[in-house]
């Protein structure tokens, strides 16, 4: 039996591995073999075992699904490079049973439908520098050039441009891949096609995207000629790839059934980002010359358009970290705003999500929420951090934090759609909120939903002065300002999320009754503790991401502080019932 692990791609166990000795358990359970304290992802969620047939994983009726790559699989045969992945966490396969002499597949990271064929000495195949068949292809016709040949260039440059015109525009990089893909298949007639880009971190190769008319079916490619636009930049067209003398012989090309392939660097400014793949089962000499120079006119395009999407995606992260900053600032004074803003994000989220909210519009919810507060620093320490109930005076002086965090985000263009958030969260439905007194729909949405969710954490988390409400408790008061203080709508979202259990383990207290839960020392949440940390042992706390100690006094676990480094990551997510 070869040797077989997990590695973690994501979340706080990142880079963990985890090896496969006969059965691995997965699941949000504790006692699972490999615990994800991921909220989509089910107590027992899937089971990885090996056998004679190979390393199977089994999904175990899990709420969320268990997907490899984007497929969602009941039962599924790994193999080393797939990526798995529950809820928001990835997870990859790797298995020291691929042969040392035969070049490592691609890494698969958003697809796992992909196989590649060996390579076994020399191909027939025809290649070229794709720079070459670039300009040739845009190259003028010789004034011997008949009128069909003169009308066929025409309408291949007006495909061309047509094509590059539908992706040019686009900022999101799977919708990207897709569009790329669809455009080369109305150019040329393919039965598969597959886009596999560089990490831009690791260099690792990576399969991004795959279109195929194969239905639940794995597509095999050949290694060899995606190694050689990658690593010679060539244009490669094979036309007949079952003769080809690059497959062993018994590999599952032949089972494939492919006839004609084509791949082609995508190469921006020097730089190779990865390949395009395509080929045709069953016909074949199905692609000529003319076919080759369509896909490396398009992938010229598609590569601009590439790295400038990596580019907007990089500038996208900076501004998150930014904004985390931002947040950490408020947390430095006040370690309570921490799990208070942790919780009202994923609060806000699950009602956005009920309301049918885009992802688009959900991705600016993560980044609104995280500021809601920020307005807080221009409020003094002697209020902020009172652990008694604020006098009239001091609660007027608490007031302006909304006006304070808008003023702090006026002169920064790009945090204007964020404002809402900050400056209406305190407005209410009746018109006797602050600090504008607006009602109804005349508070912006972002506001009267910040608001709902604001006002829940308050009612259910504890304060220095007092203890939280249970949940329940926190509902019905919630229930009772549906239609004076809160807007109707957002109420009945939050009551749609709360029953249908999306939000139960974002509740500060909600691992309050299990025996070595503790309070973090940091943002005040109760977290459970892992069954496998005794007294002295540390571990992280899943809101602040902050280092905790387990301790033992007076026959009490509690958590000690270890260090006040990190910081605050917000991971929303709607828990699976």
């Amino acid at each position: 039996m070869s040797e077989e692990k997990l590695v973690v791609l994501t979340g706080p166990l990142r880079e963990r591995e985890y090896p496969i000795d006969g059965r691995l358990t997965i699941g949000r359970n504790p006692d699972s073999d490999l615990h994800l304290d991921d909220l989509q992802i089910s107590r027992k969620h899937a089971l990885i075992e090996q056998s004679d047939k190979g390393t199977i994983l089994r999904d175990l009726g899990s709420g969320n699904g268990t997907f490899v790559g984007d497929r969602r699989v009941l039962e599924y045969k790994l193999s080393h490079g797939d990526v798995i992945r529950m809820g928001t966490q990835e997870l990859r396969f790797e298995s020291t049973a691929v042969p040392s002499e035969t070049p490592a597949p691609p890494a698969v990271k958003s697809d796992s439908g992909v196989r590649f064929a060996a390579a076994s000495g020399d191909e027939r195949v025809e290649s070229a520098d794709a720079a070459n068949v670039y300009e040739t292809f845009f190259a003028a016709p010789k004034s011997t050039a008949t009128e069909d040949q003169l009308r066929q260039t025409q309408e291949r440059l007006q495909a061309v441009y047509e094509a590059l015109r539908t992706i040019s525009s686009e900022q999101n990089l799977k919708r990207l891949l897709e569009k790329t893909m669809d455009q080369i298949f109305t150019l040329v007639h393919a039965h598969n096609g597959v886009i596999i880009l560089k990490d831009e971190d690791t260099g690792e190769l990576v399969t991004e995207y795959i279109k195929s008319g194969q239905q639940d079916q794995d597509i095999t490619i050949s290694q060899t000629i995606v190694n050689r636009a990658l690593e010679k930049g060539e244009a490669v067209i094979t036309y007949d790839a079952a003769g080809d003398a690059r497959f062993e012989a018994g590999a599952s090309i032949f089972s494939q059934n492919i006839s004609s392939a084509m791949c082609v660097p995508l190469t921006h400014q020097d730089l190779c980002l990865g390949v395009i793949y395509v080929d045709t089962r069953g016909t074949t000499n199905a692609f000529v010359t003319g076919d080759l120079e369509l896909l490396v006119a398009l992938a010229g395009g598609a590569a601009t358009a590439i790295r400038n999407v990596q580019f907007w995606e990089g500038q996208k992260r900076a501004y998150n970290d930014m904004l985390i900053g931002l947040a950490n600032a408020v947390e430095m004074r006040d370690h309570y705003t921490v799990g208070h803003t942790w919780r009202v994000t994923n609060f806000t989220l699950a009602i956005a999500r009920e309301m049918g909210w885009t992802e688009e519009k959900l991705e600016e919810v993560r980044m609104g929420v995280v500021l809601h507060d920020v307005g807080k620093i221009a409020v003094p320490d002697g209020i902020l951090l009172k652990a008694s109930k604020l006098t009239d005076e001091e609660y007027e002086q608490i007031k302006v934090h909304p006006e304070r965090g808008a003023e702090m985000m006026r002169d920064i263009k790009f945090l204007h759609p964020l404002i809402p958030y900050c400056l209406y969260h305190h407005e209410r439905w009746d018109g006797k909120g602050y600090p504008y007194k607006l009602a109804g729909d005349k508070i912006p949405i972002e506001g009267r939903v910040v608001a709902v969710a604001d006002t829940f954490d308050a009612l259910t988390s504890n304060r220095p002065y007092r203890k939280g409400f249970p949940a329940e408790k926190g509902i019905s008061i919630i229930e009772e300002g549906r239609g004076t203080q809160f807007d109707p709508e957002v109420v009945d979202a939050l009551l749609k999320a709360y029953r249908g259990g999306k939000i139960d383990q974002v509740l500060q207290d909600y691992y309050a009754t299990d025996e070595k839960s503790v309070a973090c020392p940091f943002c005040s949440t109760h977290i459970r503790t892992p069954e496998d940390k005794e007294v002295g042992d540390t571990f992280e706390c899943h809101v602040c991401h902050r280092t905790i100690r387990l301790g033992f006094k007076n026959d009490a676990y509690f958590g000690e502080r270890v260090s006040a480094s990190g910081g605050y990551s917000p991971t929303p997510a709607a828990p699976t019932p």
